[in-house]
């Protein structure tokens, strides 16, 4: 399965990544590749907790363009 996720560094230097597709399912790491690893990891636990709790495994997201 492929999941689109979001990655960018927080205050503390930190990689913050989140797939928006699934409630709550959000990861860090040191670094770029660690926090990657960890999404995979997190991603499969959230599916697997959705599942037995016979919630919908994703919710619909789309990206828009916002002018400001």
């Amino acid at each position: 399965m492929k999941f689109m996720a979001v990655i960018e560094r927080d205050e503390d230097g930190k990689w913050v990544i989140e797939c928006p597709s699934i409630p709550g399912c959000v990861s860090q790491g040191d670094t770029r590749d660690e926090a990657l690893a960890n999404i995979r990891e997190a991603i499969a636990a959230c599916l697997e907790v959705r599942a037995e709790q016979g919630m919908p495994l994703t919710v619909e997201t789309r990206q828009i363009e916002v002018t400001i």
